[in-house]
């Protein structure tokens, strides 16, 4: 099935991109197909890390947060980031679950590594409540596998680059 010559994509086939709250996928193919009597273009996204193919509509990419694949520098920054001296937050775990939350949601590279700095430190205080530790490992993965392919390291090496870096201000 062509794409209609009409419609432009932000996206192309082959590209990685990013998925707030699912992690890095590959739009393997754009296709026309008819939904609700219209023909919408959809990009059809595969996540490795859950192995699902999605469809997505492409004129509903953007306001899902779906995204390029962060520069070698912004990952640097992120890594960065997450080196920085930490500032606690709120003892209230709910308050702070939300606003973890939030910021994953957001998608951005730098967002994901504040909560994994925040999550992480926290830990080393006191144990993190389920669903806080649920939180942590799901934006330490996302991290990883973002970095990972910006950066052409293997997921392992990134893990231990966070983790490094992690510790180098305790």
């Amino acid at each position: 099935m062509a794409a209609s010559k009409t419609k432009s994509t932000t996206f192309k086939v082959n590209q990685q991109v990013v998925y707030p709250l699912q992690g890095v996928g590959q739009i393997i193919s754009i296709e026309e197909k008819e939904f609700k009597g219209e023909d919408v273009l959809y990009y059809i996204i595969y996540l490795e890390v859950s192995d699902m193919t999605i469809m997505v509509p492409t004129d509903k990419a953007e306001g899902l947060g779906i995204r390029a694949i962060v520069s070698e520098k912004k990952s640097q920054e992120a890594l960065k980031l997450i080196s920085e001296e930490y500032e606690p937050v709120t003892a209230d775990w709910k308050m702070r679950y939300q606003m973890n939350l939030d910021l994953l949601k957001s998608g951005s590279v730098t967002d994901i590594a504040t909560v994994v700095k925040t999550l992480y430190h926290r830990s080393k205080v006191k144990e993190l409540p389920i669903l806080e530790r649920k939180l942590y490992d799901s934006a330490l993965k996302l991290l990883t596998d973002e970095v990972s392919f910006s950066l052409g390291k293997t997921k392992p090496e990134v893990e231990q680059l966070i983790f490094s870096r992690l510790e180098s201000e305790e």
